[in-house]
């Protein structure tokens, strides 16, 4: 995150340059980008070392949701990037400027595109091996931004091959477009991690997989629940076992059921509870809330 707080400076630099050298409404909504670029990675500096912190007496399942505000606080900012860039690319459109410089520009902006790409592709590999939703994110958004500049390099090299001078506010335009849909994206994103979603497909097969060899053995679970909280799983389930035996079978068969999860999902929390296979009253809590309801034929 440190190396993206920098590249977005340098990047900001770069992108402003292009503008007062060409007077590019494209390359100008570029660099307004870039802006927000550098603003998600100081919040997001922030947020990580936020969610790594160790679980304490107020907050007893870690910090790690707290990456799902980098994303949310981020998405927000590129809609009012995106905003700011409509703004001015209509009132360019309705009064249009012709460009300067457009080759020192474009070469000033691609430099910026280079360091973006590689920064990107840097945060993207971190952010899949430590399991930060917030790195990752970073490194989608500065790949985003690659493409967007490449947009606007190839737009604003129109501008200057044709003479149409409305084509440079239409190229910022739809970079305004572009941006809006992946603050949308992150934004959703957030809000589904703040509602405890459930586990990528990927995962919950793998769960499935590591539980199927005891259920060959007449092993049963149920309320199987799983859900995602930043780079930390958390899994509970049942296990029915008979009745007959032993605290101590009971408990070691448990502690085998959750280090096979734990192995294929890194990183997971697991919670397990033993039932009897032959009490009715072991299903009586299949679901989210236990049924408060006596079972037919058995006393309250």
């Amino acid at each position: 995150m440190l190396l993206s707080v920098a590249a977005g400076l340098a990047t900001i630099g770069l992108k402003m340059l292009a503008w007062r050298l060409t007077g590019s409404t494209g390359l100008l909504s570029d660099a307004l980008e870039s802006i927000v670029n550098l603003a998600a990675a100081l919040i997001g500096l922030i947020v990580v070392r936020w969610a790594t912190l160790p679980a304490d007496v107020e907050h007893m399942y870690g910090h790690e949701k707290a990456e799902y505000v980098s994303a949310g606080v981020e998405g927000g900012l590129i809609v009012v990037a995106a905003a700011s860039i409509a703004w001015i690319a209509v009132h360019r459109l309705l009064h249009p400027v012709p460009l300067q410089d457009v080759g020192v520009g474009l070469a000033v902006s691609a430099a910026a595109s280079l360091i973006n790409l590689l920064v990107g592709l840097r945060l993207l590999r971190a952010g899949r091996r430590r399991r930060s939703i917030t790195v990752e994110a970073d490194g989608r958004h500065l790949l985003t931004d690659v493409w967007t500049s490449a947009g606007v390099i190839v737009g604003v090299a129109a501008v200057a091959l044709t003479g149409w001078q409305r084509l440079d506010p239409l190229i910022a335009l739809a970079v305004a477009a572009n941006i809006v849909f992946t603050g949308v994206n992150l934004v959703r994103r957030a809000g589904g991690g703040l509602l405890d979603h459930a586990l990528p497909a990927a995962d919950q097969h793998a769960l499935d997989a590591a539980l199927a060899p005891y259920e060959d053995q007449g092993i049963r679970f149920h309320a199987i629940r799983n859900r995602q909280a930043g780079r930390r799983s958390f899994v509970s389930m049942h296990v029915l076992v008979p009745g007959r035996w032993t605290i101590q079978q009971g408990h070691d068969l448990l502690e085998r059921i959750e280090a096979d999860v734990r192995a294929v999902l890194p990183h997971s929390t697991v919670f397990t509870h033993v039932e009897p296979a032959e009490d009715p009253s072991s299903f009586d809590d299949t679901t989210l809330d236990r049924i408060s309801e006596a079972a037919p034929g058995r006393t309250p």
